[in-house]
């Protein structure tokens, strides 16, 4: 069983929630459902999988249930591959069975996504069987879906139980247990970022939540390289690792704990693969190289000397409207939404700027010291990625440099949050970064 707290008051000045009730991980975890249903008072399930979740773990949960006397319904995708938007959750909305009072799904991220949205929308206890350890949502209020096109956080639930039966992870296929390591890799980034913004902006921050996840990220990183023999403390590191990247996202109420910039790298190629057709990895692959981008790029940062001047004059050449319609030609459809964050969140705005700038100007030293505390060598992170199969290049996932760098200078317009694009921009250095 877990041992988080589930509530606890910190130092910071917040009670922190962790929204799940409890995660369960061993051999033959599966074993347990029968009694965790029992703790919800539930009778009745609505298993939900796909084609290849059924096969790994389904046909377990199904024969415990039997074994039990327990009835259910069973819901399983027939396509090969489910695109987490608003047909996928409409089609497992319409194959509910009121007389449920229970959500079981069987699976990892769109599994997840969606089995947290039909618990939502039936307002009914959620348990998510893991089918692999590939990703960190399974702990997170949010589901992110594609929407009108645009990858968006969606508000749904926490599931209330998280089983992982290791007799399942460590037969999960290589590249997504790779893909769960790159998923925690990328919380050094966002720790970096964490604190950055909290200076810079004023955002809140959290130390306790920081290091909560520090220790996660570093018990995987001693085991990575167990986890292409299916090791059983390595895929336990990173499953638990990725549930605890969840938990700590409910303890801040936000996801600046597990996602910053490499996050958005990933976005971005999503939002391109869906408009366009472009190729596109797992999402933590994805994540794992947007960090290895983004530790190259810091290790730039580091070496430069605010300019307010030059900074400034370059915030007055910017051309907006020809940066908007590169975005919508870049984005498609999703770049209206950007663009009416932008307006809302105005961080073009000069005045804004102003302030922004002095501020890191006198300030340097102490942001690239948090750069320098928090974040690995780039070298150190693609010993590791090439240690465990995973690409090093975007050209390893069928893009090219051209495009990684237009990325990059999209990533400052996904979301509100202070990233390292926009401290480029702020800077004066965007275009003079190498890529």
């Amino acid at each position: 069983m877990a041992d988080f707290q589930k509530f606890f008051t910190c130092s910071c000045g917040k009670v922190h929630n962790a929204l799940l009730d409890d995660y369960i991980v061993g051999k033959g975890a599966i074993r347990e459902i029968a009694s965790l249903m029992a703790r919800y008072g539930a009778t009745k399930p609505y298993l939900i999988a796909d084609r290849n979740t059924y096969q790994a773990a389904g046909k377990q949960v199904c024969k415990v249930l039997d074994a039990h006397n327990i009835p259910y319904s069973l819901y399983v995708f027939s396509q090969e591959t489910i695109h987490p938007n608003e047909e996928a959750v409409g089609s497992a909305a319409m194959h509910y069975d009121v007389s449920c009072d229970m959500v079981i799904g069987i699976g990892s991220g769109v599994i997840n996504d969606i089995g947290k949205l039909i618990s939502k929308l039936t307002k009914t206890p959620y348990i998510i069987v893991a089918t692999a350890p590939s990703m960190d949502g399974y702990a997170s209020a949010t589901s992110s879906m594609d929407v009108d096109g645009l990858k968006t956080s969606v508000p749904s639930r926490c599931a209330n139980v998280i089983v992982g039966d290791l007799d399942v992870l460590r037969q999960a296929p290589v590249q997504m247990l790779v893909s769960g390591l790159g998923d925690m890799l990328a919380k050094y980034v966002s720790i970096c970022e964490w604190r950055i913004a909290h200076l810079i902006t004023g955002e809140y921050y959290c130390p306790t939540v920081a290091e909560y996840i520090r220790k996660a990220l570093k018990k995987c990183v001693d085991h990575a390289e167990g986890l292409l023999n299916r090791e059983e403390e390595a895929v336990r590191a990173v499953f638990e690792g990725l549930i605890i990247g969840g938990v700590a996202m409910n303890y801040a109420g936000l996801s600046r704990p597990a996602s910053g910039v490499e996050h958005y790298f990933s976005h971005v190629w999503d939002m391109r693969a869906l408009e366009f057709g472009m190729p596109a990895s797992t999402h933590g692959i994805q994540c794992a190289l947007g960090t290895l981008y983004a530790l190259r790029i810091y290790e730039q940062v580091k070496k430069y000397t605010p300019d307010v001047a030059l900074a400034e004059q370059k915030v007055s050449a910017f051309d907006h409207p020809s940066y908007n319609q590169f975005l919508k030609d870049f984005l498609g459809r999703s770049a209206e939404s950007m663009l009416a964050l932008e307006e809302k969140e105005g961080k073009y705005d000069p005045v804004k700027h102003h302030s922004r700038i002095a501020y890191i100007a006198e300030h340097w030293q102490e942001l690239v010291q948090i750069m320098e505390q928090e974040l690995p060598a780039a070298a150190e992170l693609e010993r590791l990625l090439k240690a465990i199969g995973a690409p090093c290049s975007v050209e390893e996932i069928g893009l090219s440099a051209d495009i990684l760098r237009l990325t990059f200078e999209a990533t400052k317009d996904i979301r509100d949050k202070y990233v390292l694009s926009r401290l480029c921009w702020d800077l004066g250095i965007l275009e003079d970064i190498q890529i």
